[in-house]
């Protein structure tokens, strides 16, 4: 019998307790792990590490999204990013180890990112924010908002990516 496909994260009436904007992001963050999960989980080492027509791999995008998640919710708690989340960026390129390693890393940092995102008030949303170097003006909102909206990009360019090394088999 072929699988019911469920709707997304969204669609599924959860998180009602959980403020609009906040909701949002762990739906966002949800997708995309099922998204890659469902997607990306049987590629080889070789594949997920791979970069076809020079694209940045799938492994890239997985760290990417990881450590951007870390980044932006360092920024979302008023907090300048440490000299290991800086040396974790300059990292993202670098080969992945074992897919299922880089997997387990990813849906951990998803998991405590979602945490981080709970812990969130929604009285706040409107606080100032500072994002990098240039202290970039946002408010908590806005960096929330890009968390799920960069997030989602990630996603949609991993996939692609790993179907084109597909393709290619």
């Amino acid at each position: 019998m072929p699988e019911i496909k469920q709707p997304e994260p969204w669609l599924r009436g959860t998180l009602t307790d959980t403020p609009a904007v906040l909701r949002a992001v762990l739906h966002a963050l949800q997708a995309a792990e099922e998204d890659l999960v469902s997607r990306c989980e049987t590629l080889t080492n070789e594949e997920i590490n791979a970069r076809p027509s020079g694209l940045p791999s799938v492994a890239f995008h997985l760290k990417h999204i990881a450590g951007s998640l870390d980044r932006l919710l360092t920024y979302a708690e008023g907090r300048d990013l440490t000299d290991q989340q800086m040396l974790a960026l300059k990292s993202e390129a670098n080969p992945a180890p074992a897919t299922d390693q880089l997997f387990l890393e990813f849906s951990a940092a998803l998991k405590t990112s979602a945490d981080r995102v709970r812990r969130i008030k929604p009285e706040e949303l409107e606080q100032p924010r500072t994002v990098g170097r240039r202290r970039l003006p946002t408010t908590l909102a806005g960096l929330l908002v890009h968390v799920a909206d960069h997030t989602q990009r990630h996603v949609g360019q991993a996939i692609t990516t790993a179907r084109i090394v597909q393709a290619k088999q």
